[in-house]
């Protein structure tokens, strides 16, 4: 208990299944005076990771009974009914949009590859797209975003991706 004074997750803390369990162990865990600051996607954002998530899951069965979606760690509103159900004043939690841009050494195919092979979502659409028969599909779909939001050059991918910052104080 208040042992940190920054609790900082990037991209991780909103994959976990119950996100008010979630908030409330950020909120434990940190000093009072302390910051929690969490990047997450955003649910219907136009750019990379958002539209991964969106195409992954139509290759996807459904989720079970019960399941919150992740994305929701990128609406305001879910975020603040979390943190104040934890008992932090809706007041101390701030939210900035921001970018985080994949540069990858390579063509935005082989990032592709990179995310089919380590990123769980990814990972998870290519098998289900692989029983069901339509890889080849998700691929081609995957493949053609990944192409259509690249501004990199000469053989570099520079992919910009839209993510809230939270910053709660605690």
């Amino acid at each position: 208990d208040d042992s940190f004074d920054l609790v900082v997750s990037i991209f991780g803390a909103m994959f976990a299944p119950r996100p008010a369990d979630v908030a409330k162990e950020v909120v434990r865990v940190t000093r009072p005076g302390g910051r929690v600051v969490m990047g997450n996607w955003i649910p219907g954002d136009p750019t990379l990771v958002a539209q991964i998530l969106r195409i992954s899951s139509s290759y996807s069965p459904p989720p079970p009974d019960g399941f919150i979606s992740p994305m929701t760690w990128g609406v305001e509103e879910h975020v603040i009914e979390r943190f104040t159900g934890a008992g932090v004043p809706e007041k101390q939690i701030s939210f900035e949009r921001d970018t985080y841009t994949f540069n990858f050494d390579g063509t935005p195919s082989r990032l592709l590859d990179e995310f089919k092979a380590y990123y769980g979502p990814t990972m998870n659409a290519y098998d289900a797209a692989s029983v069901s028969g339509r890889e080849a599909d998700l691929h081609d779909e995957l493949d053609a975003l990944f192409n259509e939001q690249n501004t990199g050059e000469n053989g570099r991918t520079s992919i910009p991706a839209t993510f809230l910052r939270v910053t709660v104080a605690v």
